[in-house]
């Protein structure tokens, strides 16, 4: 199989999806873009405000492409190429941007609520409170394992360091120019978005690299990036969304594209040949620990982002719900913002399907994804005449700017959940349900924007700087599909409610149960299996957080069930 033809054939199903399939979704559910949308109707300039799709769209994929649709699937490939081809195309197009789609859409119907407040007209303020808790220790999850991430990239690569605060700056000066000095968009992007690509120049003879500057050890340096990087999370979740969040995830977009551009045109023209097996076998060995892993269900895990993702949920209905202008936008917005990540993920598998099998094998031992993605791409765009260490630079910056806006997103996603967990049943924030809540100081303290985001960044300071992050990856990716198992079965309900069809969402809920379901169960005996026999330090933290994970699963899981017969019933 050759990587070119494999990726431009992925790439017409999508197109074909988004042109069938999306519009099969738009009117199944209804979509009516003479209808006000909450940006408008509750526009406050901090959190809600109409925004260009072009803009809007920037922000939702950086938010949710993250490192998932990389690191995924070049961890799967060990499985075979097609399995992890077969999930990314069917998964993306059936499972994945459905998903997307019908939790946007359900937060514009209700007022930019947040996932967690529907699910309360859904299942009741007992299911809200469970799902809000499952949410928050997901994104505790996600911002722990993104900033080490980002951090690890800060170190390895410092002109990312460098661009990366660049690129803050210059978005809170882009927002600025749009949204208070009312400069003309198309005239500040063109000034802006050539500024964005010369902080990478900037980087490049400009590294950032900390041990060198302070004269500190590798260490030292990992620990002060981390209490930066939670800073800026801080700031970037409590300032209104105009002046930083979103020109930030909008000039960022410009760079996500270009590096998708570079890697498609780079893989047409130098056409490798895929050399991993299409099919290694129904269980593998986990090149690093050794271990046997089965297909099922920890392919379907592994590739989280690139197929299906939990977290997409909570982006949908925390930030970009808040931002949609009109309801037309939301199949460009959402559904084709997840064909975009599914493409992203074919470019990541080619990346390493040209190596033959004991060089990939050897290479994933590096614990390195994101390294040997770059170095893939960089090597195809040499047929374009870009220098191998000039589009290694650029790729890892590109990188960084994905995991910089997952990481802000899923910390203002964290500041939205927490601050839900403590309004009544019935109260969803806003301004006519403020009137009838708790004055008490104690309330307003807890629920104030600066509290509640400073509890979770807080917590994983605590995560990052006294446990570390080791296997928490598998945690977070499991949570991650339960997360969309539940969001599907919030839409289920919703559906079947209003009396649509409901097994086009009940279906891919059933299978992302039992495919996240039984990873976390598998993770949770093998952790406890590490507790007992090696200490509490060995396994102990894993086993408590994947017991209350499926505990809480089951709880919403049984809700569900109840309501949805309830409603059969009658």
């Amino acid at each position: 199989m050759n990587g070119a033809i494999l990726l431009l054939g992925s790439g017409v199903l999508f197109i074909l999806a988004y042109i069938f399939y999306g519009r099969f979704i738009e009117r199944l559910f209804g979509m009516d873009p003479s209808r006000t949308t909450p940006a408008h109707t509750q526009r406050d300039d901090i959190d809600f405000i109409p925004t260009r799709p072009s803009i809007l769209f920037g922000h939702h994929f950086a938010s949710i492409a993250g490192a998932g649709p990389i690191v995924g699937p070049i961890l799967a490939a060990q499985f075979g190429w097609a399995a992890v081809v077969l999930w990314v195309i069917l998964g993306c197009i059936f499972i994945g941007a459905f998903h997307d789609f019908s939790v946007l859409f359900l937060s514009v119907r209700h007022k930019g609520r947040s996932i967690g407040s529907i699910i309360e007209s859904l299942m009741g303020y007992s299911g809200r409170i469970m799902f809000l808790l499952f949410c928050l220790l997901a994104l505790i999850l996600v911002v722990a394992q993104f900033t080490y991430l980002v951090v690890g990239t800060f170190l390895g690569v410092p002109a990312v360091a460098t661009a990366s605060l660049l690129f803050i700056a210059v978005a809170a000066v882009f927002g600025i120019f749009v949204y208070r000095l009312k400069v003309n968009f198309v005239v500040s992007s063109l000034i802006f978005v050539p500024i964005t690509f010369g902080c990478v120049a900037v980087g490049v003879y400009f590294p950032l690299d900390l041990s060198s500057l302070l004269g500190c050890s590798v260490a030292t340096a990992r620990i002060l990036w981390t209490i930066i990087l939670l800073i800026y999370c801080y700031a970037a979740s409590v300032l209104p969304v105009w002046i930083l969040l979103q020109p930030r995830d909008y000039l960022n977009s410009y760079l996500l594209y270009a590096m998708i551009i570079l890697g498609v045109a780079g893989i047409c023209v130098a056409m490798p040949e895929i050399q991993l097996p299409a099919f290694a076998g129904w269980s593998v060995p986990d090149p690093r620990s050794g271990v046997s892993q089965p297909l099922f269900p920890m392919l379907f895990v592994i590739i989280a982002c690139g197929a299906c993702s939990g977290f997409h949920a909570l982006v949908a209905s925390g930030t970009t719900s808040k931002q949609l202008a009109n309801e037309r936008h939301v199949r460009p917005v959402a559904y084709g913002g997840m064909l975009v990540e599914g493409i992203l993920a074919v470019i990541s598998l080619i990346a390493v399907a040209w190596m033959s099998n004991a060089d990939y094998l050897k290479a994933l031992q590096s614990g390195n994804e994101v390294s040997l993605f770059a170095n893939g791409i960089s090597r195809f765009t040499l047929t374009l005449g870009v220098p191998a260490q000039t589009g290694m630079v650029f790729i890892s910056l590109a990188l960084a700017a994905f995991l910089m806006t997952t990481l802000d997103t899923a910390t203002r996603l964290a500041r939205f959940v927490w601050q839900e967990l403590l309004l009544p049943a019935g109260n969803y924030g806003e301004p006519e349900d403020m009137k009838k809540l708790p004055t008490s100081a104690v309330w307003r303290t807890l629920s104030n924007r600066h509290c509640a985001t400073a509890l979770p960044v807080l917590t994983v300071a605590l995560l990052l700087l006294g446990t570390g992050t080791n296997g928490l990856w598998p945690v977070f990716a499991s949570a991650n599909q339960l997360l969309a198992a539940l969001s599907l079965l919030g839409v289920s309900m919703w559906l079947m409610k209003r009396g649509k069809p409901v097994m086009i969402a009940l279906l891919p809920m059933i299978f992302m149960i039992a495919t996240s379901g039984s990873a976390l169960y598998n993770m949770f005996m093998n952790n406890l299996n590490l507790w007992q026999n090696k200490g509490f330090s060995a396994g102990g933290v894993l086993t408590l957080a994947t017991g209350v994970l499926l505990i809480m699963a089951f709880a919403l899981i049984v809700f569900g069930v109840r309501k949805l017969m309830q409603k059969n019933d009658k």
